[in-house]
This record gives C-alpha cells, structure tokens and sequence, in this order.
C-alpha cells in the first residue's frame, strides 16, 4: 500500500511539474526581456545624468542613440562636449 502512495503522489509531483514549466519559461522570458529593455536604456540614463554636456546638445546626444545606434553613444564619449563651455570670469 505504501508503494501505491509513493507512486502517486510522484506522479503528481511529475504533472505538477509539468505544469508549472511554461510559467517559469515565461517568467525567465519577462527577465530576459527586462534585461534587454534596461541594456537599451543604459546609455540614454548615462547621457542624462551626465554633467558633459546640456540642454540642447544633451538632447541631440539622445535622439541620434535612439534614432542611429549605440554608436553614438561611443562617440559621445569620444566627442562630447561638442561646443567648449565658457568659462565666465567677473573681475
């Protein structure tokens, strides 16, 4: 009789088990997913919260990592600030 028990509740188990897969696939699918929203969004979150550049520059930085590619981003790095800021001096 306890052989009968064991083997049904492991088959229960099993079905339960088999149930439960295409929820953990898509709950692995939602992190990866959210993952790769937040890589996308890394550079747009560096540029704006960088003291590099502002206003309007700040924002053409953005629209060419949103409209070209992350390649803007690298020559964000390499470019940017494309105009020198003044330095005002009161004497």
């Amino acid at each position: 009789m306890d052989l009968i028990k064991n083997l049904c509740t492991i088959v229960v188990f099993i079905v339960l088990a088999c149930l439960a897969l295409p929820l953990l696939g898509l709950g692995f699918g939602l992190i990866v997913m959210l993952a790769a929203a937040l890589i996308w969004l890394l550079p747009i979150l560096i540029i704006l919260n960088s003291d590099k550049t502002t206003g309007g520059e700040k924002l053409v930085w953005i629209l060419a990592i949103i409209f070209l590619s992350w390649f803007a981003w690298i020559f964000y790095f390499l470019l940017a600030p494309i105009k020198p800021k003044r330095d005002y001096w009161y004497q």
